[in-house]
């Protein structure tokens, strides 16, 4: 039996061969979802991901435009290139959901985060607190002879470094926002 000769030009690959051209790679997107602020808007946004099985990250929500009724959903989800296509594509036909901005790929953006986070100890242990709080620019929001509630704002690698360091100081519970962010420059996404 011969060898299949090709065509010059012509590919090896079947015509059968299905896989896709974006490969498996898993990569983090942050989404700005700019939406008519009514009742069972989030829901149905929530519902898109949930019935789909796409992973929500980060989640956050707020009215942005009091006289135009619109909110502000920032969701930072992860999947292959294909699934962040689907998810932003399928956003988009929510009747509610005016724009849906994908703000890693669009440009530079700014994202940072908010948390509280609670540290009990005594002695050394909150001397040493209060100087890793200093160094990451954290307020104390609330103190007790045995206790602090810090406040700090950062990215969520920032908070996770912070975390990190205060747990054998004491930490004893955290409360975080999630990810807001905004593409940096003159344009607007609204």
């Amino acid at each position: 039996m011969s060898p299949l000769k090709l065509k010059k030009g012509a590919s090896s690959h079947s015509a059968y061969d299905l896989k896709t051209p974006f490969g498996d790679t898993v990569e983090q997107h942050t989404l700005a979802v700019i939406v008519e602020n009514e009742p069972g808007v989030l829901a149905r946004v929530i519902g898109l991901f949930s019935g789909r099985g796409y992973n929500i990250e980060s989640l956050t929500v707020a009215e942005i435009d009091h006289t135009g009724h619109q909110s502000r959903i920032t969701i930072v989800t992860s999947g292959t290139p294909q699934v962040i296509q689907q998810i932003k594509s399928q956003l988009g036909r929510i009747v509610t959901v005016h724009t849906v901005n994908d703000l890693t790929v669009e440009g530079p953006s700014v994202e940072r985060e908010l948390a509280l986070l609670k540290v009990a100890g005594k002695g050394d242990h909150r001397i040493e607190a209060i100087r890793l709080a200093d160094i990451f620019r954290a307020n104390v929001v609330d103190s007790t002879l045995e206790s602090f509630v810090f406040e700090i704002t950062g990215t969520p690698e920032k908070i996770d470094a912070f975390a990190d360091l205060m747990r054998p100081l004491g930490l004893q519970e955290v409360a975080r926002t999630g990810v807001a962010a905004l593409s940096r420059g003159p344009d607007a996404h609204v």
